[in-house]
């Protein structure tokens, strides 16, 4: 199988990864009767498709910034029954299935980012509705590895470190399986060996693929602490999700040295460094340290974030979950 190009039908949904596939999309969002869709984008997106897709959909949706629930409820009221085509990051495409879950439409996902949201079934619901028959994933996925990395190199290594921790995450939860492990490894060796070269040497897919991969793990197995933790800190603080699971994924891995060590092991050896390295390992990946205090966080809230990490039932999922304490700690680490 070719590691630049391929075609991936699991299941209901199919995957179309190659460079170029996005200048493709009309004709292949026709092959898979997405013939009367609305897209859903932003501006900078649309800067990556060809003209006929915006052309050939019966209405436009410009995604504005915010948290996918709130947006997703301010974008369903103009929405109408066609499927859904989300072009952009995480935020644009998790919106599509947001809407889409309460409509019950079809998504088409073209990813521009590494936020792997094309490739799971988890995002929120729009406030104040509810999902017509669950939650959903995207049934034709477009990945085309030069579109996915495009961002400015300290905002693409933040996004890597996203996709990485949802490989990363599904390690150790009770759902963990070979498949969404195997996966999860591969595609963290894909990240790591393409954040070690020097970016006009870099070769796209390796990174783009590495991102699909650690997706399919997560949507997989589903994810444990480090997901709980971030999630929570975007919505209490504020602040950008990317760069937010960038700034903790190096302690929250730590702190899964003592709890699940095979598979800390594991990882490490993927990005090519012992246990005992992983947590400086991951920071180099990711450019070097960040911190929760340069991304806009108030200091002042961590005991609402504590409460709403320790309130999601999903924290079960980690192996010896963290006290109250713990989380703190996790927290002020990363400050």
């Amino acid at each position: 199988m070719s590691e630049t190009e391929f075609t991936w039908r699991d299941g209901e949904r199919t995957i179309h990864f190659r460079a170029g596939v996005i200048a493709d999309s009309p004709e292949l969002l026709a092959e898979n009767r997405f013939e009367r869709y609305e897209l859903l984008t932003t501006e900078r997106a649309m800067g990556a498709a060809p003209v006929a897709l915006a052309e050939d959909a019966s209405r436009f949706h410009h995604v504005p910034p915010g948290p996918v629930n709130e947006v997703a409820a301010r974008l369903i009221a103009d929405a109408g029954d066609g499927d859904l085509v989300a072009l952009g990051g995480g935020r644009v495409i998790d919106a599509a299935k947001a809407i889409a879950a309460v409509r019950g439409r079809r998504v088409a996902g073209l990813p521009t980012t590494l936020s792997g949201a094309e490739m799971t079934r988890i995002h929120r619901l729009p406030d104040e509705h509810e999902a017509a028959a669950g939650l959903v994933r995207p049934q034709l996925v477009l990945a085309d590895p030069p579109v996915m990395v495009t961002l400015p190199e300290r905002r693409l290594r933040a996004s890597a470190m996203n996709a990485l921790a949802h490989g990363a995450d599904s390690l150790y939860t009770p759902l963990t399986n070979p498949v969404s492990t195997m996966t999860a490894l591969r595609g963290a060796t894909l990240l790591a060996k393409a954040l070690d070269t020097e970016r006009a040497e870099r070769e796209p897919a390796q990174l783009a693929l590495g991102s699909v991969l650690c997706a399919y793990g997560l949507d997989s197995a589903l994810f444990a602490i480090h997901h709980v933790v971030c999630q929570t800190l975007v919505r209490v603080f504020w602040i950008p999700h990317a760069e937010t699971n960038a700034t903790m994924l190096p302690g929250t891995m730590e702190a899964m040295r003592s709890r699940a060590s095979k598979q800390m092991t594991a990882l490490a050896r993927a990005l090519g460094t012992k246990q005992a390295g992983l947590m400086a390992r991951i920071e180099e990946l990711g450019g070097g340290p960040r911190r929760l205090s340069e991304l806009g966080a108030d200091h002042d809230r961590i005991d609402d974030a504590v409460k709403g990490i320790l309130a999601r039932k999903e924290l079960s999922r980690t192996p010896n979950p963290p006290d109250a304490a713990a989380i703190r700690e996790l927290i002020e680490s990363a400050w």
